[in-house]
């Protein structure tokens, strides 16, 4: 199964990434592309790892998640249909290691994609070679010890044997393989349809383990998101085990009416139905769900890095838009200090936050640093670089804010006023633009803006130090005005800088696949 998955991954990830990025509108069309996607990918922790960088990045919303993860718990069903319907009534053995031998090559020898498909043709044969070893195996198990002596019977019994169900889908990091066995063991008659039914149930709660492992170092959206998926496949799972009669009476209709077949095929479809019935509970409540999965786990520690989940830098175009989107929250935080310093804020408590700014910039430093880009990705490369360009800037403008905060200069003095609206200006445009996450407008005028703060102060210095500056009573004064008519030229200039590179970052996607189209053909 984990050759199986990397494979299809490899071949056709990125259309699924893209996918789930795309077509998450609303919690249904969520739910769909959730269930597709893991579907295609043979598993849903592919789904739900994946998942959790695009929530903690800010491409999928939160309520959207819900959807999807509601998606990939009934996309994750699929293996049991393919294994009951094809792994245990048809003899693959002739053309099991022609298709492992297939792949393998395909794996050395090709590039790219098709490698990838080469890894996943050789997982297909790996997994029916497993499942014909594990029917002999069951059936050599069967008789020497009686698996038909798990608990069964009442409410109590079924909870013991979907513990079981649970440890051993947790053991084996893949509810599909502890599927499947427990498939062939109902196949092999080793166990009966209500052990199988529990163990069942145990499998598609242990699944989400493994979401939950990924998410215990990362951020609380990616917190959220697997607690969401636990929530949902335990609420389903306890829903089964409770109404169980009930679940089995409507198999049994099914193999009376539909034509049904019994057995394994009988134990994926109430897999799928027990899921389908948790589905119907609760995505048209996927908004209030999400409103208590966020009260359970509160947001805490850092804000403006609470979006810098490590677990995403596998995926370095989720990780360079959860970058882009802290630079760009960064730069908001600090531009409202320095409006803050220009309204008399409180300068010590101004550092303190200068300071912790500064400690920020640097965690966010050490995650773009390590993102590692595929060859020939340029998109990837130009934001990258462009993120830091204004990471620079950003650090500049944090040190510049830091000396007048130390020197406590009073902004609020006539002496400055020259300097106030570009200054102004040049703020409001950028809070703008950050505001809308679309600075492209914005930054030719605050660059002329910068330009023209930057004139201002060559004069009014020159004037200071020439003794004709109203107000300057000493040489020692006059030289502090004129590092503070500096350091308001300098942070005119660094905010028309980093403005200049957050939009670069936001826009390098489109300028690259603007490069990639072809010319236009002349009339």
């Amino acid at each position: 199964m984990m050759l199986l998955t990397d494979g299809l991954m490899s071949f056709g990830g990125h259309t699924i990434k893209q996918a789930l990025a795309r077509f998450t509108g609303t919690p249904a069309k969520a739910f769909a592309s959730g269930t597709l996607a893991t579907a295609v990918a043979q598993s849903s922790t592919a789904t739900t790892v994946t998942l959790i960088g695009f929530v903690s990045a800010g491409l999928v919303s939160f309520p959207q998640a819900i959807g999807v993860l509601l998606g990939a718990s009934l996309g994750n069903t699929a293996t049991g249909w393919i294994v009951a319907g094809l792994g245990l009534k048809v003899n693959l053995g002739f053309y099991t290691m022609p298709m492992i031998g297939l792949g393998a090559l395909m794996k050395l020898l090709a590039r790219g994609r098709w490698a990838g498909l080469g890894l996943a043709l050789a997982g297909f044969g790996v997994m029916f070679a497993g499942l014909a070893a594990l029917q002999e195996g069951m059936r050599g198990l069967a008789s020497i010890f009686d698996l038909a002596s798990l608990p069964v019977g009442g409410v109590r019994e079924r909870l013991a044997t979907m513990t079981i169900g649970l440890v051993l889908t947790a053991l084996l990091q893949s509810s599909t393989a502890a599927i499947a066995a427990t498939l062939t063991a109902l196949h092999a008659q080793a166990i009966n349809f209500d052990q199988a039914a529990a163990l069942v149930v145990g499998a598609a709660i242990g699944t989400t383990l493994t979401g939950a492992l990924v998410a215990i170092a990362g951020t609380v959206h990616a917190k959220r998101t697997a607690l969401a998926y636990v929530l949902f496949n335990l609420i389903a799972g306890l829903v089964a085990i409770a109404l169980l009669p009930v679940f089995l009476a409507a198999i049994e209709w099914l193999e009376v009416h539909v034509r049904l077949e019994a057995g394994a095929m009988s134990l994926a479809a109430f897999h799928t139905l027990f899921i389908a019935v948790g589905v119907v509970l609760l995505l048209p409540f996927a908004h209030p769900f999400a409103r208590l999965v966020e009260r359970l786990l509160p947001a805490r520690g850092e804000v403006l890095t609470e979006r810098l989940d490590h677990s995403m830098l596998a995926i370095p175009a989720v990780a360079l838009e959860a970058s882009q989107r802290s630079l760009e929250a960064i730069a908001a935080h600090l531009l409202a200090l320095y409006d803050g310093m220009l309204s008399g804020a409180d300068v010590d408590d101004t550092g303190r936050r200068l300071a912790q700014a500064g400690q920020v910039l640097d965690a966010v430093y050490d995650f773009v640093s390590r993102i590692e880009l595929a060859a020939g990705d340029e998109a990837g490369s130009a934001q990258r670089v462009a993120q830091l360009h204004a990471i620079d800037h950003l650090l500049r403008l944090r040190t510049r804010l830091d000396e007048l905060a130390r020197a406590r200069v009073d902004l609020s003095e006539p002496a400055y006023e020259w300097a106030m609206p570009n200054t102004r200006l040049i703020l409001d445009l950028a809070r703008q633009g950050l505001a809308l996450a679309d600075l492209g407008q914005q930054v030719p005028q605050i660059a002329r803006e910068a330009q023209a703060l930057e004139a201002l102060s060559h004069r009014m210095r020159h004037g200071a130090l020439a003794g004709a500056l109203p107000g300057a009573q000493s040489p020692a004064q006059a030289l502090t005005r004129t590092d503070a008519f500096r350091w308001l030229e300098r942070i005119g200039g660094h905010v028309s800088r980093i403005c200049h590179y957050l939009s670069e970052g936001r826009g390098a996607k489109q300028r690259a696949a603007t490069r990639r189209r072809p010319p236009p053909s002349p009339a």
